[in-house]
Formats: structure tokens, C-alpha cells, sequence
């Protein structure tokens, strides 16, 4: 991944299956994706790239540290 920074929705997904999620999966108003017992929810798609506060919730909920993330 490029350095901690905006990233599309298809590159979050992306990142995240390279960390052994699957999905995303349909469910209520958002689609998320999961990894065991681990459930996290994937924001929907829209015009913008996924900010950096936002993209830090979703990794804080995934588990996953910010140099994990800039590995996958």
C-alpha cells in the first residue's frame, strides 16, 4: 500500500483481503467484511477516497496496526 493516506474503497478492500478478510458482504445499510470471528463494517461506495480518520477507526476495529496496513 502507498503511504498512510486517502484511499479508495476498492484499495481498502483490497488491503484487506491481503490480510485475510473476505467479503464484502451485503448486510443491513453497510457491507462488511470478515476474518474468524472478526467483523468489520466497509464504508459505502461513494465519489471520495476514504479518509485518514476514518480509515484509522476501521483498522483500530480490524485489529490492525498502521504499519500492517502500509505492508499489505
Amino acid at each position: 500500500m502507498p503511504p498512510f493516506k486517502p484511499i479508495s474503497r476498492d484499495n481498502l478492500i483490497r488491503a484487506l483481503r491481503r490480510l485475510g478478510f473476505d467479503g464484502p458482504f451485503s448486510g443491513g445499510r453497510h457491507q462488511f467484511m470478515v476474518r474468524k470471528d472478526l467483523t468489520i463494517t466497509v464504508p459505502n461506495p461513494h465519489k471520495g477516497d476514504i479518509g485518514r480518520d476514518l480509515l484509522t477507526r476501521i483498522l483500530k476495529q480490524a485489529g490492525i496496526s498502521r504499519e500492517e496496513f502500509e505492508a499489505a
